[in-house]
């Protein structure tokens, strides 16, 4: 399976698109106002159907596979409600990620000739905008940012899990409703490939419709390099009141220059970018939330947890105070939670992995600073906590299930799974896909 990359003329398409409109789409035999999906339903630049060279079976009532299947969507800039209809004639357990593999929709049962109806809400976005003079601009994307379906010009979902199926789609432009904007490096980024996770694109699963997460995290980031690659200035062409920036940085920054003892953001530079981008997001009408970086899994020999991010996360801290600004500390929560896995069972919440664990990974994987989809999951949590904790009108969306988490009992590692998303043949290397 290759991932398609737009063409440039996929660009200048995207530019000439009609406002957005809804677009309904059903299994098998027509249905009024819907667009009827068949074996030949295939996604192109101008029509929407089954994309990355997935096809499922399709009934008279359902789509369904023995494997993933993706569905995209072309679609303008915007945030979209996604409705899908889950279910067929066979029991299934169906997992939605879209985009990035954001999950959407975690192991949803049906039964045989049963249905689930579920709605959730993702974000679309374009690199190009307008700065505030009237200036096109574009975001200075990484090489694997290229062709990322973050940043492409459609709307793709991945159905996913036991026979995962789906009886219909329906895809609505969203006109106004909360968004909340991250800003990050590759601890909180959307991974693509699995088995990287973060916390990111994971935490749309707990919230409910009526709020959409825009996740501008990327792999290498400091805050000063998102200012530099227009990032930022990206976020605040569409921030607007009710909206929430959450700002997590503090891995790369801390690192050193190369040949020099000198951070690569010194405290007070990233104490004063933090101050600013406060500023900013209040002036917007949005509300600023700090995040304080997870740590490593770095264990002295009694089982606790190191500081491997010297100052920075007292920094933040320091700066929430004087600002008044929320604050995650998520930092503190990760200690715990990583104390109580211990010194072993943390390898199973990190990259750690034996070689050839997963196609094209000839070498282990042994990394302390990123996660897989276990360990993601155990810090989103601690996220929706944190929401909780700081009573952001946000915790009106978290869904049902989202229950309070004490992360000195994390979830059981045995028992968790979540359906992997296939890794493209044109990956030649899974280690090599984050960039700290």
């Amino acid at each position: 399976m290759t991932r398609i990359t737009l063409a440039a003329s996929a660009l200048a398409l995207a530019t000439l698109l009609p406002a957005a409109h809804a677009q309904k789409f059903v299994c098998g035999a027509a249905k009024s106002g819907y667009t009827s999906l068949t074996p030949a339903s295939a996604y192109t630049e101008s029509s929407s159907g089954f994309d990355l060279e997935t096809t499922p079976t399709i009934s008279a009532k359902s789509c369904s596979s023995d494997k993933p299947f993706f569905f995209s969507a072309a679609v303008p800039e915007g945030s979209y409600r996604v409705t899908a209809v889950l279910g067929s004639d066979k029991a299934s357990t169906t997992t939605v990620w879209a985009e990035g593999r954001r999950l959407m929709l975690e192991k949803i049962p049906t039964q045989a000739n049963a249905s689930a109806k579920r709605t959730f809400d993702v974000n679309v976005r374009y690199p190009k905008f307008t700065d505030a003079v009237g200036t096109v601009q574009h975001v200075h994307l990484k090489p694997r940012e290229i062709g990322n379906m973050d940043w492409d010009h459609k709307l793709t979902l991945e159905f996913n899990g036991d026979n995962p199926s789906v009886r219909s789609i329906t895809i609505e432009p969203i006109k106004k409703e909360p968004t909340i904007y991250i800003a990050g490096d590759s601890t909180v980024v959307d991974q693509d490939v699995e088995p990287w996770t973060a916390w990111g694109q994971i935490l749309p699963r707990f919230l409910r419709p009526g709020v959409v997460v825009a996740n501008h995290a990327e792999s290498g980031e400091t805050i000063k390099s998102f200012v530099s690659e227009r990032r930022f200035d990206k976020i605040f062409t569409q921030i607007k009141p009710g909206d929430y920036l959450f700002m997590q940085f503090a891995h790369n920054d801390q690192k050193l220059q190369r040949g020099t003892d000198h951070a690569v953001v010194p405290i007070d530079e990233y104490k004063s970018l933090l101050t600013e981008y406060i500023a900013k997001a209040r002036a917007a009408g949005a509300t600023p939330v700090l995040v304080t970086s997870m740590n490593r899994r770095t264990f002295d020999a009694t089982g606790h947890i190191t500081n491997s991010l010297a100052g920075y996360p007292d920094a933040m801290r320091e700066v929430a105070r004087e600002q008044h600004a929320a604050l995650i500390d998520l930092n503190a929560m990760s200690k715990t939670l990583f104390e109580a896995m211990g010194p072993e069972g943390s390898k199973k919440a990190f990259m750690h992995f034996p070689a050839n664990a997963y196609p094209n990974q000839t070498k282990a994987i042994s990394d302390d600073t990123h996660f897989n989809s276990y360990g993601a999951y155990e810090l989103a949590r601690c996220i929706v906590d944190g929401i909780r904790q700081n009573n952001l009108p946000l915790k009106k969306f978290l869904t049902k299930d989202a229950v309070e988490f004490n992360p000195a009992h994390p979830d059981s590692q045995p028992d968790f799974h979540l359906p992997a998303t296939p890794i493209p043949a044109s990956t030649s290397n899974v280690m090599k896909i984050p960039q700290v």
